[in-house]
Order: structure tokens, then C-alpha cells, then sequence
């Protein structure tokens, strides 16, 4: 039934005339019940051929089990997908029609409350049974005459097939697993910085005890030994905690290098891969990545290493004089305090500010890719104005948590410098009454600076950590709700069969339907033209198609497999996609052409180029494959780029090629190009689908889907669709001009 065209409110049904039947009935009156007799009882046919298969199947799986050797069924054609069976347009029971299968070339209606499935009219393979995304893998039979057993390591074969594989479940990417990866290098390395930390934090008590005995027993006994001795011992424990110091930046260094380098790979495909439904703004996460990284070779954290030794200089305090320790303990304290009220008053201007930044620079972004189109509509002092309004806001929420973060930080500073002048003080009042010497109250001094060094580090370098744990925040987010977590199949290559079924499309955050109800179904090899007016969501349904956009709800099968379940990598590899908006890469033509994969061997490259008939382009260029292309794409023009953007389409041998309005840039020559490029594809069974406003490229195609206000108005083969719209007054000239501006209703 591949051949009829659907029209929702039967509207296509009056072009299918009497004179399509053999037997001239149905010419006067005839009606609309007679007229759909026939299709549904091909209907019954065909599902009644899918239960007699399935009844098979299910009695040859019984036999199988009781260890009976059963052959499977030759298949001539490919097989049919599972169908609910659709409700017939009038109800009760209909005889057989000697008619029909003359009535399957007609121009049938549909309804749009009730979108139909087309089916193709192939040979129907016995024992056939679609494989749904939740039966999981499926083991294949073994042909007579295969050595290879099941579970051998050579893969089951499908009957009839000659693909050598079947239906592989894959366990997920996994990125939480790199991520947790990354966490876990942090934490090893982190642990043995902590033992370097001890170490070191032990030895800068070298200092205040050197003063202690210079004090109070070289001065005092005026011994040159004692001196030469001490110097000695506190020079060799210095420098031997300058090398624990060094050693644990170094380790810092090599751990934040570590954490980039797990993660930045699994951050930019996450991205990418989320980028399908937003702006764009996932890319910034790769910035903070750097920010993390920047973090941990600061001095901020190396302040937070450091505070879970203060309790042990504050213990040493204590064993000078418990007087002093308590002025210690309390300082200690108040700085804790002001560490909350800063966090508190700075978290929320700084996350402002970072939001604003993101937008500012997306805003360069897209300043730098329209660059051109600036420049010439002399929009420099608007863009600017666009993006100085959302730096000047983040400027300003960074200058307000800025100025809190001083003042916090003057107040700690200044506790800190007051605690010492009054544990000078408080001192030299015991040692005046003999409780403590001169030297101890000068290292009291120094040893409760190093206990509330950390804490007031922490409140300095307050906004670095906070800006950190935002961007670590949005990095875990990012890879633990990637959908390239979830799991895939390895499937056979496909032979380009396409069934889309009952599309709705809704735009995130808008109530907008900009398609409902798609349904249609592609044989391999087929062509297929989407035409409609401007908005009608003609490029969202290609989108759709090479799953760029996810549906609302629907699917869309390639091969009989929703997009969702196919792994992604290897769904790729199978189909070609030249968009609107074309872009290439920074590179050779060679590299665009093969989709920038260093093992794409020459051949394949010239076999692209020849398919879609534009090596002689090339070859007429300075340096032929290995001109350089810039990231505006320059020195090509804009035909050219859309020339080497259909071979890149065409690369790889793609069963499924979507291409939208590819003929948008080109002149005459490149339309011949393209009209030949069709053609190799048509002889090489490759499914194509040109989304276009030209109607000279219909007659390139075998069917024609119009799309009106996001539903399928009409959808058939070529001749019965220009003759259906002919009827409705839509006069195309497939010669040259545009159908875009028509009324297409």
C-alpha cells in the first residue's frame, strides 16, 4: 500500500477516481465505504499472514526446546513489522473484492484522528517476529550446515541473512563511572598529600622551638655547642620541610592533570550529546573542568590540608599555658563563625554572577560564528551592547559577593593579628609573675598564628571554593544524567528500512505542537520528498529522523529499531545527514569528508566523493583533497561547502541519508551534481530523504509526504501526489521556482 496517498479529512480521496478501477464501478456515486472496502480487506490479509507466521514461530520455539532440530523458514523479502490492527473507517464485515489488489495503486484518505502506518507490499518472511526494545537480545537459530554452535564466539546468524551478527545487548557508557574514576584518583592522591601535610605541619614547629631555646637556655648559658647544635637540627628540619611542601604541590599538580584528563573526554561527548535539547550551554561545563582543576593546585585547598592540623598546634598552646590556649580556642571559634556568614552571604551573588557569565560567552560564541553577517549589517555596537548587559551584570554580582568576601576577610585578619598581640600581652603578665619565660610566650605567639593560619586561608579563598563546587556540581549533573548512560544494542547493519510511527514533537518549556501525528513507512532504496510551507516542521522532522531532536512521543525505527536503542556510534556510521545550515570543520576536505576519523582509508573518501558526484569539484581545486578549510569554511564558497557537506553524507556507505534543502546553495551544475548523486543512491539501495522547496527535485524521488501545520496532509507516490494536488489547485512546475510560497493545505 506504499503507493497510495493519505489525505487526513479524505480531501485526496475524490483524485481516485472511478478510472482506477478495472471494472469502471464506483463511477457516479460511488461511496466513501465502497471505496475503502477493498484496502481494508488487504488489511485483513495481511494480518491474518502474521498470525499464521507468528503461530509458527511460537511452534517451531516449542519444538526447538524439546530438542527437535527444526529448519527455519527461507525468507524472500524483508520482514513486516508488528501492528496493532487499525479500526476500520466503517464498521462490519466486508466480502472479498475480486478488485482488490487493483485498488492498492488508489488514492486512499485517512483520517487524522486515526494516523495510519503505510505498509510495504514486499514478500512476507515466515516466522518473523519484530524485535521490541524490551525483549532484550534474541538468540538466532543456526543454519544447517553452520559450524559455528551457539555461544562458540562467532556470533549467530539471522535466517536468510548473511550478516553474521544479531541483536547484542551493551551495557552503557557509563560516564558516572568516570566520574567516580576521577573522585577516586582525588581521594588516593589526596591521602598521601594528607601524610606529606602531617609531616610538614609538624616540622614548622621547628621554628618556634629554636626561638624557645635561644631564649632560654643559649642566652642563658652562653654555650656556642648548644647553639651550633640547635642551628643545625632546625636548618635540616626546615629544609626538609620545604621538600614535604614541595613534594605535596607536585602531587597536587599531577592529580589535578589526572582529573582532567579522565573526565574532559567523557565532559565534551555528555555535552555534545546534551546540547541536542538546549543552546549550547553544556560546552561551558568543559570551563569548569578548568575550574576544578585551577582549584586544586591552589592555595585554598592546600589552607583546608592544613586544617586538620590546627587542632595540634592549639594543643601545643595548651601545653605552654592553658590561658593561652583558651584565647587561641576562642579566636578559633569567632573565625569559624565569620567563615559561615561569609559563605552564606556570597553564595548566591556568586551563582549569579556565574549564570550571567555563561550567557556572555555563548554570546561571543555566537558573535564569532555570525561574524560576517555583523560586520555587513554593521550590528558590532549591538552585539557588544547584548553582551556588555550580561558581563555588566555578572561584573556587578562578582564586585557586591567580592566586597562581602573582603570584609570578611579584613575581620578574620584582624582577629588573627589581635589574638596575637594579646597572647604577647597576656604572656609577658605570666612570665612577669613567673609562670611562663620570655621564649615561651614568643612561641606561643608563633605557634597560634600557624593554628589560625588555615582557617583564615579558608575565608580568603571562600569564593574560589564556592565557584569550585558549583562547577563540580554541574559537571556530576551533566555526566550522571547523560543519556549515553542508558543502554544500547549492537544490531546488524541495517538495509534502510524506516517506519515512523505517530510523531509528536513539543519544544521543551513551549505548548507549541510543531508535529503531530507523523506516520509513514520507507521500503530500502526508497525516496522520499518532504515538501510543505515554511514552519510546517519539515527540517524538525529530518532532525528527528537522524535522532539530533527526540520526539515528544513516537518512535522512529531504522530497520525496525527504535533510534533510541540503536548504539550510537554504530547508527552513525549508517546513515549520512546534510543539514540546513551547513558546517564544516577546520581541516582538509579529505578529513570533512571523512567525518574527521583517522582511520578512513582513501577509498572510502573517493567512493563518497563519487557518489555524490563531486570529485571533479575537488579535483579542480589548488590542492584538490587536502585544501584546508577554515572554520568559516573559506576558501570555498557556499555551494561548494554544501557540495563536500553531501559527501560527507554519502560517506561510509550509508543505508539511510536525510538531506535538507541541499540544493538551497547550488547553481546549475551543482543541481545536475545533485540530481545525478540521487540517482547513484537509488542504485545503490540507499533510503533517502530530501527535504526541499524546489520542485524540480520531485521528480528525483519515488514517493512525497507534505506536511501541512506539523501533520502529513498527503503522503504516496509521486504521480498520485502531484495528482492530488493538482485536484486541490496547486499547480507545481517541477522544471525550476519554489513551492514554499504556495498554499499548501
Amino acid at each position: 500500500m506504499s503507493g497510495k496517498v493519505n489525505g487526513p479529512n479524505g480531501s485526496a480521496g475524490k483524485s481516485s477516481g472511478a478510472h482506477d478501477r478495472p471494472d469502471g464501478a464506483g463511477s457516479g456515486g460511488t461511496s466513501l465505504s465502497d471505496a475503502l472496502r477493498p484496502q481494508e480487506e488487504a488489511i485483513d490479509q495481511n494480518f491474518a499472514e502474521l498470525d499464521r507466521a507468528l503461530s509458527e514461530l511460537v511452534d517451531a520455539a516449542a519444538m526447538e526446546r524439546a530438542g527437535q532440530q527444526t529448519i527455519a523458514p527461507a525468507s524472500d523479502g524483508p520482514p513486516l513489522p508488528r501492528m496493532e490492527r487499525p479500526k476500520a473507517a466503517h464498521p462490519g464485515n466486508r466480502a472479498p473484492s475480486p478488485d482488490g489488489a487493483a485498488s492498492r495503486d488508489k488514492i486512499e484518505p485517512s483520517f487524522a484522528d486515526e494516523p495510519r502506518v503505510a505498509m510495504r507490499e514486499a514478500g512476507r518472511a515466515e516466522g518473523m517476529i519484530t524485535i521490541e526494545a524490551d525483549r532484550g537480545p534474541v538468540a538466532a537459530r543456526r543454519l544447517p550446515g553452520d559450524p559455528a554452535a551457539p555461544g562458540s564466539g562467532s556470533g549467530g546468524r539471522i535466517a536468510g541473512s548473511d550478516q553474521g551478527v544479531f541483536h547484542k545487548r551493551l551495557g552503557p557508557i557509563d560516564f558516572a563511572a568516570s566520574l567516580n574514576a576521577g573522585i577516586t584518583a582525588i581521594r588516593r592522591n589526596l591521602a598521601v598529600v594528607m601524610l606529606f601535610t602531617v609531616a610538614s605541619n609538624v616540622l614548622v614547629l621547628a621554628i618556634p622551638i629554636y626561638l624557645f631555646q635561644i631564649s632560654d637556655r643559649v642566652l642563658t648559658s652562653r654555650s656556642l655547642d648548644t647553639l651550633v647544635m640547635l642551628t643545625g637540627v632546625i636548618v635540616g628540619a626546615v629544609v626538609l620541610q620545604a621538600a614535604f611542601d614541595a613534594i605535596r604541590r607536585f602531587i597536587l599538580m599531577r592529580t589535578a592533570v589526572e582529573f582532567a584528563a579522565q573526565l574532559g573526554a567523557p565532559v565534551l561527548s555528555a555535552a555534545a550529546r546534551a546540547a541536542l535539547q538546549s543552546n549550547g550551554r553544556e560546552y561551558q561545563t568543559l570551563g569548569d573542568l578548568q575550574q576544578v582543576r585551577t582549584f586544586l593546585v591552589s592555595r585554598t585547598l592546600l589552607s583546608f590540608l592544613d586544617a586538620p592540623i590546627a587542632p595540634l598546634f592549639v594543643l601545643a598552646v595548651f601545653l605552654i599555658h592553658p590561658d593561652l590556649g583558651f584565647i587561641v580556642v576562642g579566636t578559633a571559634g569567632m573565625l569559624l563563625v565569620l567563615t559561615i556568614l561569609n559563605q552564606r552571604a556570597t553564595a548566591a551573588p556568586f551563582g549569579e554572577a556565574n549564570a550571567s557569565q555563561v550567557k556572555a560567552n555563548l554570546h561571543v560564541e555566537s558573535m564569532s560564528r555570525n561574524s560576517q553577517v555583523i560586520n555587513a549589517l554593521a550590528m558590532i555596537p549591538e552585539a557588544v551592547q547584548i553582551w556588555g548587559r550580561d558581563t555588566a551584570n555578572s561584573l556587578k554580582l562578582q564586585v557586591l559577593a567580592q566586597d562581602r568576601n573582603i570584609v570578611f576577610a579584613a575581620l578574620s585578619k584582624g582577629s588573627r593579628m589581635l589574638t596575637q598581640v594579646g597572647m604577647l600581652g597576656w604572656g609577658a603578665y605570666l612570665s612577669i609573675h613567673g609562670e611562663i619565660t620570655g621564649g615561651m610566650v614568643i612561641a606561643a605567639s608563633i605557634i597560634a598564628g600557624r593554628a589560625l593560619a588555615p582557617i583564615e586561608g579558608a575565608i580568603e579563598g571562600w569564593s574560589q571554593y564556592s565557584q569550585s563546587r558549583a562547577a563540580y556540581g554541574r559537571i556530576a549533573s551533566l555526566l550522571r544524567n547523560s543519556p549515553l548512560n542508558l543502554e544500547r544494542l549492537n544490531l546488524p547493519k541495517p538495509e534502510g528500512r524506516l517506519d515512523v510511527e505517530r510523531l509528536l514533537y513539543v519544544p521543551q518549556g513551549t505548548k507549541r505542537v510543531v508535529l503531530n501525528g507523523i506516520s509513514f513507512a520507507l521500503s530500502p532504496g526508497d525516496s522520499l520528498a518532504v515538501i510543505g510551507n515554511s514552519g510546517a516542521g519539515k527540517t524538525t522532522l529530518g532532525k528527528m529522523l537522524v535522532g539530533s531532536i527526540l520526539p515528544t512521543s513516537g518512535n522512529v525505527r531504522l530497520d525496525l529499531m527504535d533510534l533510541r536503542n540503536w548504539d550510537q556510534r554504530q547508527f552513525g556510521e549508517n546513515i549520512g545527514y546534510l543539514p540546513q545550515d551547513v558546517q564544516l570543520f577546520p581541516g582538509t576536505i579529505k578529513a570533512n569528508i571523512a567525518r574527521m576519523r583517522d582511520d578512513a582509508t582513501d577509498a572510502q573518501v573517493y567512493e563518497a566523493a563519487m557518489l555524490a558526484d563531486v570529485h571533479e569539484m575537488i579535483a579542480n581545486l589548488p590542492h584538490g583533497y587536502e585544501t584546508v578549510v577554515a572554520a568559516d569554511g573559506s576558501p570555498l564558497s557556499g555551494g561548494q561547502k554544501q557540495r563536500i557537506a553531501l559527501a560527507r553524507a554519502f560517506f561510509g556507505n550509508p543505508r539511510l541519508v536525510v538531506l535538507d534543502e541541499p540544493n538551497s546553495n547550488l547553481d546549475t551544475t551543482g543541481d545536475h551534481a545533485l540530481m545525478r548523486a540521487l540517482r547513484h543512491a537509488r542504485d545503490h539501495k540507499i533510503t533517502v530523504i530530501t527535504i526541499t522547496q524546489r520542485p524540480a527535485l520531485l521528480q528525483s524521488v519515488d514517493k512525497i509526504l507534505l506536511l501541512v501545520n506539523g501533520t502529513v496532509a498527503l503522503f504516496g507516490r509521486r504521480a498520485d501526489v502531484l495528482q492530488a494536488l493538482e485536484a486541490r489547485g496547486v499547480n507545481l512546475d517541477t522544471g525550476t521556482g519554489s513551492i514554499g510560497h504556495q498554499h499548501l493545505q
